[in-house]
């Protein structure tokens, strides 16, 4: 690919930022209006739990095939394919008649989804060339997600309460089809010199490590831990994960390239995505049914109250883009951590009913300071030092880590919410809300220390050993082996 000027750059990441904005959107408005979804479709928490998580579920899934089939047919090309994916779908979505045609959806629009954000992760990788102007474009990426969490719970409010939520899934039409036309008059095609092959049984236990995962948690509160199905579920997760770890290091090229994980750096910015997301999935799926539910706030109302968390969020990752690209990934993880952590505790310990918005807001605030310091440690991690050849595979790992961190989130913290729901639903709500923010802080603690373990100078020295020997193979490999 040759090399594109200054603006011709900042375009493909502005392009490239408008398909984060649809799929950003779409996550953030559609918290805000669950409980009107609940209503309406006349659901449980368990319903609720599948409007996101088949989504999420989906997503994981299929995020490392679309990864390594861009580097193989084409980059622009798959992610025109899944920005028309996706803009259907969400048509769909905003016609559907009930709650399984919802979820059905849902998941077709996830198909298309997982084409867009690590296919463009990998599109902005391989036109940002230099390490800190690649950093600082991460950040700017990054900084698109704070501004879909600050005018996503707004817009969807609004749109809730003067439309109804159906609306939610009509923005996304409008700037899907405006993205399709500036792809194709901009973006230049890009793919790997030496393409990967699909990877058909890996792509299967994925789906059924990440389905059998994902299934048992949040039925579990329905059925019981003894349920035949959800023992299956489990162990047919834990088979996978052992056929995983058994299979993909016997092919050539692997969905899953277990090479990267010798890389501590890598390693440490897959979990720390799964933790961080974690966190995020579960605090937007809890408060929003908290302001909704417990302080019967307005779906407007209750998108205006999580806004000085967006803010935070929009604010801080590009600063920890910048951060990253003078200074490392070290300052922004810990202070992340420490902020996800402090807000998950402060609140576990004075949950209640009628707590001050005061304190409630201190915690939103520090909250969106954490993820929004996260965001760009994790994506630079995962792509800087690797191959660029394999840009779209390792940028995939990291988005299917976030994916499988937002839905085991929603997973864990639905299920813990409506578990506690069974014994009178406002004390009940309190005490699962209590455990749900105990879980957040321990997400956050778990940013700390990770990101303290993995961003020194020993982690460092694994990252470049691991980059020297994926080169090296990849120059000893034939073209089509």
């Amino acid at each position: 690919m040759p090399e594109l000027s200054r603006r011709r750059r900042f375009l493909v990441l502005g392009i490239c930022c408008m398909s984060l904005l649809m799929v950003s959107l779409d996550n953030t408005v559609l918290n805000v209006a669950l409980p009107s979804m609940q209503r309406e479709l006349h659901t449980t928490v368990s319903g609720l739990q599948w409007t996101i998580d088949a989504y999420t579920l989906v997503l994981a899934s299929f995020l490392m095939l679309s990864g390594s089939t861009a580097d193989r047919i084409g980059r622009r090309r798959t992610f025109q394919v899944g920005l028309a994916i996706f803009t259907l779908a969400s048509l769909l979505c905003s016609l559907a008649p009930g709650l399984p045609w919802l979820v059905g959806f849902r998941m077709l629009q996830a198909v298309g989804g997982s084409m867009l954000n690590p296919v463009a992760m990998s599109i902005i990788t391989n036109v940002f060339t230099e390490p800190k102007e690649r950093a600082r474009a991460i950040g700017v990426w990054g900084g698109v997600v704070g501004i879909s969490m600050s005018a996503g719970p707004v817009i969807g409010g609004l749109l809730v309460e003067t439309t109804g939520w159906r609306a939610i899934f009509w923005l996304n039409v409008p700037i899907g089809l405006l993205a399709l036309t500036l792809t194709r008059l901009f973006v230049p095609e890009s793919r790997a010199p030496k393409p990967r092959r699909a990877d058909p049984i890996g792509q299967l236990l994925m789906i059924l490590l990440l389905a059998g995962v994902t299934y048992a948690i949040i039925e579990t509160p329905g059925k019981g831990i003894g349920n035949p199905l959800i023992i299956s579920c489990l162990l047919i997760a834990v088979a996978s994960l052992a056929g995983l770890l058994w299979y993909e290091p016997r092919r050539a090229e692997p969905l899953l390239d277990l090479r990267f994980f010798r890389s501590a750096p890598f390693s440490g910015a897959t979990v720390i995505a799964i933790c961080g997301f974690a966190a995020l999935g579960g605090f937007l799926f809890l408060n929003t049914l908290y302001l909704q539910d417990l302080r019967h706030l307005d779906a407007l109302h209750a998108g205006l109250m999580m806004l000085p968390m967006a803010t935070m969020s929009l604010f801080f990752a590009p600063l920890s883009g910048r951060i990253v690209g003078s200074r490392g990934p070290r300052l922004p993880l810990l202070v992340a951590g420490t902020a996800m952590c402090g807000s998950g505790v402060g609140m576990a310990l004075l949950f209640s009913v009628n707590v001050s918005l005061g304190l409630v807001i201190g915690a939103y605030i520090a909250f969106g300071i954490g993820f929004g310091l996260v965001n760009a440690p994790i994506t630079n991690t995962a792509v800087s030092g690797m191959p660029r050849s394999q840009a779209g595979v390792a940028a995939a790992v990291a988005s299917t880590s976030r994916q499988v961190g937002a839905s085991l989130g929603v997973a864990v913290i639905g299920s813990v919410m409506a578990s506690g729901a069974a014994g009178g639903y406002a004390a009940g709500f309190v005490t699962a809300g209590r455990t749900a923010w105990w879980i957040i802080a321990g997400c956050g603690a778990a940013v700390f220390l990770i990101g303290s373990i993995t961003s020194g100078r020993w982690a460092r020295g694994t990252a470049d050993r691991a980059a020297d020997r994926l080169k090296a193979e990849e120059i000893r490999m034939p073209v089509n082996a």
